[in-house]
């Protein structure tokens, strides 16, 4: 990536609009040092909308092109072109006046932690299945360049996580969304924490999904989550494990309702 990078105009780097800053590979803004930024907050229909303009703002602050989209619509997808040749004008404009008009494509990198949604943003960008798809991390396996456009070319990446986390909270939150593959996390202990977070700021959403009345520690909630949905094992006990998989894969498939984990205000 190192290597590449140089070769490329402008970077864009793909984010879950639910944890745009947790899911912003910090080694990125290093290795992109001195290239143009955009900056896409990808699964804006499964967030706050409030709390994404929120994000919008600082990131937009901070220097960045920000769009927000849900990238299986090719309609928001197609605006990335204009952001390019936004961000580019100046490259665009040196080419002009050296005669090389359309010569030279804008070569972009697409970057982006694991399950943020980089091969689907690229199939509907282009308008065809160009890069493999997959709920779950590691499906990108290698580097591939996928030409847009006469203009545009862009640089597929794998989704890649950086080796130390800054904090318990910006793993939790990686986790929560499918980043991290699940078989190496302690599960039940991920779902606990992340029943906190929804009983502290969507108790609503717990309610209503899970039809409860009375919302009491994480454990007990897990266990009534777990009868409502019938996630029993052979000879009647309760399934807690499989319970868990349940509330997750809700989260992440969007059936919980629009969730952010983060706001700039409380960022670790």
């Amino acid at each position: 990536m190192q290597e590449d990078i140089k070769l490329c105009d402008v970077i864009i780097e793909l984010v879950d609009a639910r944890i745009p800053f947790s899911s912003k590979n910090p080694d990125i803004d290093n290795l992109a040092s001195g290239k143009k930024r955009i900056i896409i907050m990808n699964k804006a229909d499964m967030a706050d909308a409030r709390i994404t303009s929120l994000w919008e703002d600082y990131y937009t602050n901070l220097g960045f092109t920000v769009l927000k989209m849900d990238s299986r619509v090719r309609k928001e997808t197609l605006k990335v072109t204009d952001a390019v040749k936004t961000v580019c004008k100046d490259k665009i404009e040196r080419d002009r006046r050296r005669g090389i008009i359309a010569a030279r494509p804008i070569k972009a990198m697409v970057c982006g932690i694991p399950n943020v949604g980089k091969s689907t943003f690229i199939n509907s960008f282009v308008g065809k299945a160009t890069a493999k798809t997959g709920n779950k991390p590691g499906v990108t396996r290698g580097n591939q360049w996928i030409r847009i456009s006469k203009d545009v070319n862009l640089l597929d990446t794998p989704g890649i996580l950086w080796p130390k986390f800054e904090s318990e909270q910006i793993g939790l939150r990686i986790a929560f969304i499918g980043s991290i593959n699940d078989n190496i996390l302690e599960l039940r202990e991920v779902t606990l924490k992340f029943l906190d977070f929804l009983k502290d700021n969507y108790c609503n959403i717990l309610k209503d999904r899970y039809i409860i009345e009375e919302l009491g520690d994480s454990e007990k909630l897990l266990s009534d989550i777990a009868e409502y949905k019938k996630s029993i094992k052979k000879g009647g006990e309760i399934d807690l494990d499989k319970a868990c998989k349940l509330i997750l894969d809700d989260f992440r498939s969007g059936k919980l309702g629009r969730i952010s984990l983060e706001t700039p205000s409380n960022i670790e």
